[in-house]
């Protein structure tokens, strides 16, 4: 005869398959990544460089205007996002994952 402690229930079973099937994800969601944090980081400061750097009082050239500051903000976009399709290549999840 079998000790009712040393048999799982049905439903202590389900729960262990259940807890065995959901393996967590290699990757964290974008917002809670440290390359997030200096994306942000360096969007700001290629903004406040845009707006603090500007033409002399001479009547000079602006060295660092908007047009340039967008087009460092496009590659700090792009290797953003290079950098997170290269944390998510390995992970994977199931389908029914929600």
């Amino acid at each position: 005869m079998n000790n009712p402690q040393t048999v799982p229930s049905q439903a202590s079973a389900r729960a262990a398959a259940a807890a065995r099937d959901r393996q967590p994800t290699e990757t964290r969601p974008a917002f809670k990544t440290t390359e997030f944090m200096v994306y942000i980081a360096a969007v700001i400061a290629v903004v406040i460089t845009a707006m603090v750097v500007g033409a002399d009082r001479r009547g000079g050239v602006d060295p660092f205007g908007a047009e340039q500051a967008i087009r460092y903000i496009t590659f700090l976009t792009i290797g953003y996002m290079l950098a997170r399709g290269l944390a998510k290549a390995g992970s994977w999840t199931r389908r029914d994952d929600r």
